[in-house]
């Protein structure tokens, strides 16, 4: 392994030098860009440069994320000028109050927005890039959009999302609540979420306008039932929502591509784990699937360009426990023998490389791959941090930085998911 990465491993200084991962892509209409961690500033900053050259380059239009829905499109409605409300882009950002909140309230994405922004400005509508987010989570925030946006404008469909508004109110936007109700007591919302769903699609016609709403509406109403699903099945089977949670976003993903139309090519930026193919991990083993396996049996590969990030050592923001406050935290040397520990041993410098027929079957083999959360402890990390990974069918490309900083976080009141 040490001597293949010897041979085709590139050094690189900046983005100007990633041209070869640049031709590598081709004519793909989905680019995956991953990370190892949702707390390290060069994952965000060499993402956005490489998303920026898709853009230009090659004529992508859509970047969706590992991020709430209604959040994200407060970035979407900012970028493409929807409100004509003169906006901070740091207000804008406040609308991701949820834990954690760094993942998309920092310093190193405002620079994207504002890029996106002034793009979009110069181009028409048919041209212009989106922003979306693809998570699941949101429940209570996007049934607060239907309900609103029904509201305002007087839709008869607004007596089903009352109604399903009415069956999850008792729980007081406790996610916890319901996952323990749906789960244990078998008194769910499922009916009443389905059935808003179906309804908005079947009329979601009649929500088009110049501000998309027809796809907000369709995307939130997707959410509130694979929300209730994934709350209603997390409290017995970890596996089972991971793969509602990711089969979700790609839902979600299918919806904003039928928007855009058949050209239409997207930038995902999500963790590896979510990126990287589940069938060349441990997660095959315990039934799992994730967005990239999914992408790649949709699509077809040729279609699909994934790229993994990682780090030999440096620091990162994360928390020791779900839910409280960021610190920034010393990330160890890698694990002998992971994929990290042999890209350094090639050289302590930023590298990247590309996984094609020539070279796959010499990275075919499994290797422990690190992956750092949101919840991270850097003296336990051996014990549950690396991924067994096939690394030459996990990816299409990999980006090395030797070592990394910590995210800029902007400070945001938050709650808890």
């Amino acid at each position: 392994m040490r001597e293949s990465l010897i041979k085709y491993a590139k050094p690189f200084d900046s983005v100007k030098d990633l041209n070869p991962l640049i031709e590598a892509i081709g004519d793909a209409k989905c680019v995956l860009l991953g990370e190892s961690s949702h707390g390290t500033s060069e994952y965000y900053t060499i993402r956005a440069e490489l998303t920026k050259r898709l853009i230009q380059e090659k004529g992508f239009s859509i970047i969706a994320v590992e991020g709430d829905w209604p959040a994200c499109q407060s970035i979407n409605r900012y970028i493409k000028g929807f409100t004509t409300v003169n906006q901070d882009v740091k207000r804008i950002l406040e609308d991701f109050n949820r834990w954690p909140t760094w993942m998309w309230a920092n310093e190193e994405i405002i620079r994207l927005i504002e890029w996106l922004k002034e793009f979009n400005s110069k181009n028409d509508d048919l041209q212009q890039v989106g922003f979306y987010g693809l998570d699941v989570y949101s429940l209570w925030e996007s049934l607060d959009e239907i309900v609103r946006f029904l509201e305002k404008t007087h839709s008869p469909e607004l007596e089903t999302a009352k109604k399903a508004f009415a069956c999850f109110e008792p729980h007081n936007r406790n996610n916890e609540s319901y996952a323990v109700s749906a789960g244990y007591l078998s008194e769910d919302c499922m009916k009443e979420a389905f059935e808003l769903l179906s309804t908005i699609r079947k009329n979601k016609w009649k929500f088009e306008d110049d501000q998309e709403s027809s796809l907000n509406m369709e995307v939130n109403a997707l959410v509130t039932a694979h929300a209730e699903e994934y709350y209603r099945t997390m409290v017995k089977s970890d596996a089972d929502s991971w793969n509602i949670r990711d089969r979700h976003m790609v839902d979600a993903l299918e919806s904003i591509m039928h928007f855009y139309g058949d050209n239409a090519k997207v930038i995902i930026w999500e963790h590896n784990t979510h990126v990287g193919d589940a069938r060349a991990t441990d997660m095959k083993d315990e039934g799992m699937v994730n967005v990239g396996q999914l992408v790649r049996e949709k699509y077809g590969e040729d279609e699909v360009f994934i790229i993994g990030f990682g780090t030999y050592s440096g620091t990162v923001i994360a928390s020791t426990k779900w839910g409280e406050n960021f610190e920034v935290m010393n990330v160890p040397p890698a694990q002998t023998g992971s994929w990290e520990d042999l890209m350094h041993q090639t050289g302590a410098m930023n590298q990247y490389l590309l996984f094609n027929d020539y070279n796959r079957k010499e990275f075919s083999v499994t290797v422990g791959h690190r992956a750092i959360g949101v919840v991270y402890h850097p003296e336990y990390e051996h014990f549950g941090n690396y991924v067994p990974s096939n690394m030459g069918q996990r990816y299409d490309g990999f980006i090395f930085i030797d070592r990394t900083n910590a995210l800029h976080p902007l400070i945001v009141e938050h709650v808890l998911i």
